[in-house]
């Protein structure tokens, strides 16, 4: 199959899913005849556009009809969290067709973890039998702040041994396409926003797990900032606090308001134990969540006001808890921004949920390879 980075105008007009015959393909790409005539023949040939029965006749033979072919090629999508992974095989509408989940620390390493990826990648293929050649390419998201540009974790905080790491180069050692690798906030807002509101052009995904960030959708297009760090937000001091944050730093929201602060005040292991607990009617884990979502709220009143965002959309795991973090969190946001900006902002639960990350690593790769 030819490469799919050079994606030409003619397939775009296809990614749609809707058939289409050579002449309004040539109407709509305003390209000549044989031109049109080539790619789909090329297009043809690599199995990514397919025979979709015939048009109406307006006089003489029937005209061909032709459409995009989304399980020509498949995506490896990875979600690479503090404390498991997940990796699941998409096909080129972004459809998750194969997945996987085993625990594995972060803290092992990027030699560890990335074999891991590897080897998940190559077991779902051999479940979907397939063959790595059909790989268009690997997404990851990582626990931690990257260098876009370079897939390089950048002085990561829960990643020991990973900073600067060559991500991109060690998983194309054994995956072919492109590799490419970003935050996992950045990729759960991608995901998101591509399923579920890709019509809406500013847009916030808020992740409360283990740690605390946000991913920025400004424009219709994910902001990552000068650095990759937009959004870091588990990093802005909470008013009034000042806790030892695992960064170093004293106050962050993230050692006020995360799953692992709330574990630690409540004397249990991980964020499923304090879902469990409010599930259970535990007073204590709810009154917990609730000022916890009022502590995230202050924090995104600011970011409200600067961003003016139509949407905040809540994701993570401690987003499972129900209702109370996200009463919490409107509470602190509809008191401390403006009327102007909250007059139609809608603050609403993840629709993707767990499948958010996987969803935008795939994203992440069909952006580039089929809309270049």
């Amino acid at each position: 199959m030819s490469d799919l980075g050079t994606a030409d105008a003619v397939l775009r007009l296809l990614l749609d899913g809707q058939p289409r015959t050579r002449a309004e393909l040539i109407e709509r790409s305003g390209l000549a005849r044989s031109t049109v005539t080539g790619r789909i023949e090329a297009l043809l040939a690599d199995g990514l556009v397919v025979p979709s029965g015939e048009a109406a006749s307006t006089g003489g033979r029937p005209p061909a009809r032709f459409r995009f072919n989304p399980v020509a090629r498949l995506v490896l999508a990875a979600d690479v969290g503090a404390t498991h992974l997940s990796v699941a095989l998409t096909d080129l509408a972004g459809e998750i067709l194969h997945r996987s989940t085993t625990p594995l620390e972060i803290a092992e390493g990027p030699e560890v973890v990335l074999a891991a990826v590897a080897e998940a990648g190559h077991a779902l293929l051999r479940e979907a039998q397939r063959s790595p050649e059909d790989l268009a390419g690997t997404g990851v998201g990582l626990p931690g702040p990257v260098e876009h540009s370079t897939g390089r974790p950048n002085h990561p905080p829960i990643m020991p041994g990973w900073d600067s790491y060559d991500v991109v180069g060690r998983l194309s050692r054994e995956l072919p396409g492109p590799v490419l690798v970003d935050n996992d906030v950045n990729i759960m807002a991608l995901g998101e926003h591509a399923t579920t509101y890709p019509d809406v052009e500013h847009l916030l995904f808020v992740k409360v797990a283990t740690g605390i960030g946000a991913g920025v959708i400004s424009g219709g297009r994910l902001h990552r900032g000068a650095q990759g760090a937009a959004g870091d937000i588990g990093h802005i001091q909470a008013p009034g606090h000042t806790e030892l944050c695992r960064c170093g730093n004293t106050g962050c929201l993230e050692a006020v308001a995360s799953a692992a602060a709330l574990a630690t005040r409540l004397g249990v292991g991980t964020s499923g134990d304090i879902v469990e607990l409010v599930r259970a009617g535990n007073t204590a884990a709810i009154a917990e969540i609730r000022q916890a979502g009022r502590e995230i709220g202050t924090v995104l009143a600011a970011a409200v006001s600067l961003l003016n965002p139509s949407v905040i959309v809540v994701g993570g795991s401690l987003s499972q808890a129900g209702d109370s973090l996200l009463a919490g969190l409107r509470e602190a946001v509809y008191a401390r921004s403006l009327p102007l900006a909250t007059t139609h902002l809608h603050v609403v639960p993840s629709r993707t949920g767990r499948d958010a990350a996987l969803l935008g690593a795939a994203t992440l790769v069909l952006n580039q390879v089929l809309q270049s």
